[in-house]
């Protein structure tokens, strides 16, 4: 009995399921028998449910500890690559990974008809001589051999779209160039083994676009995907670009057992914002439908970095940390997109009605409460 007992303090650490085991082959001559094994547990141990509680409570709390020294660690030793870089969320991605320890390799456009200035005009005050943890490279998502080079002794990717310098606006030949552009990019990360998670920047739009958006009873969350065909019938070019390339990258990431997890942003909340933002795009609809959301850059980048580091994240997440549902939000960002348009009639300001929230975002904010707690402690250690 002796030697079963040896491991009771042990068993408070242990997952339940691996207490009957312990018990079972604790004695190396195997001379108790199950019965007397299942009678020494009860004789010696607390009451079986509060055991059981604290046994998985702190499991639990055990591999959340391991789960941030990996992420310790990850950011010690790391090269990620962010693509692209050119743009506002790209940029952002590359000074805050930085500052986390990372070794980064932004890049950014070639530029066929801008200079080098252009393409780096986001990551002014980061690219400096000093700063020998940053390596720019200048790449087209098209040229898959580019690719290759930048993904080169990565362990991550950071993958976010932006449209090329010659074709600025989303219209219905934008769909077939992301679409492309994400599997050039896909492809070149399953042919790189250094890559261990590419994180996969998508939209809202990619989810909230379907016929049942307002008869479903449930909220709409990770596993709801907008219908292609509607967004042709009705123009959506955003919410069609989002979806297909989406749904390629899946495919593709499956079909080469890549660890993918991406984020659908809503509407950025950055100092670009402008009333030509495809996303806007049918924002009177989402407003009244409940699913019209913003997101602030700072979380936005967080969640990106959270997904990457947290080794049970899977999946989609739906990232935004602002409703706009009532009528005082829409005209603050109304007069935000058009800063010189006319006030509105009296009869909008007195409108007091609310629009129920009907979109999810709780698979995202369970991850984030721990890893905001570290980012916290890494900003007070290195104050």
């Amino acid at each position: 009995m002796a030697s079963a007992l040896q491991y009771y303090p042990y068993l408070y650490t242990t997952p339940p399921f691996l207490v009957f085991f312990t018990f079972v082959f604790s004695n190396k001559d195997f001379k108790y028998s199950l019965k007397e094994t299942r009678h020494t547990i009860h004789n010696h141990l607390p009451n079986p449910p509060v055991f059981f509680f604290f046994a998985l409570s702190l499991s639990l709390s055990l591999s959340l500890l391991k789960r941030q020294k990996l992420s310790l660690s990850k950011m010690a030793s790391s090269t990620v690559c962010v693509m692209d870089a050119s743009g506002e969320l790209g940029s952002s991605l590359v000074e805050r990974l930085l500052q986390r320890g990372y070794t980064v390799h932004a890049v950014v456009q070639s530029g066929q008809n801008h200079g080098d200035d252009h393409d780096l005009k986001y990551l002014d005050g980061i690219c400096c001589d000093e700063n020998k943890k940053l390596k720019v490279f200048h790449s087209d998502p098209f040229d898959y051999q580019s690719i290759i080079g930048a993904l080169r002794g990565c362990s991550g990717l950071f993958y976010t779209f932006e449209p090329p310098q010659d074709q600025p606006t989303y219209d219905e030949f934008m769909t077939d160039v992301e679409v492309r552009a994400a599997h050039n990019v896909l492809e070149a990360c399953a042919q790189t083994d250094t890559i261990e998670k590419v994180v996969f920047t998508s939209s809202i739009t990619a989810v909230v676009w379907r016929d049942d958006r307002t008869s479903d009873s449930s909220d709409l969350d990770e596993r709801h995907w907008s219908d292609a065909n509607l967004c042709r019938k009705f123009k959506l070019w955003h919410g069609l670009s989002k979806t297909l390339t989406e749904k390629t990258a899946w495919a593709l990431a499956m079909d080469r057992g890549l660890s993918m997890v991406s984020i659908n942003a809503g509407l950025l909340m950055g100092p670009q914002l402008s009333i030509s933002n495809p996303y806007l795009k049918g924002a009177a609809e989402m407003y009244e439908d409940g699913l019209f959301v913003t997101v602030d850059l700072n979380f936005l980048v967080d969640a990106h970095i959270c997904a990457f580091e947290d080794v049970s994240s899977y999946g989609r997440y739906l990232c935004f940390n602002h409703v706009i549902n009532r009528p005082e939000d829409a005209l603050q960002l109304a007069r935000k997109l058009t800063p010189s348009s006319p006030p509105p009639p009296q009869s909008y300001e007195e409108d007091k009605r609310i629009f129920q929230q009907r979109i999810s975002n709780k698979k995202l904010n369970k991850i984030m409460v721990d890893f905001q707690r570290g980012s916290q402690e890494i900003e007070q250690n290195n104050a």
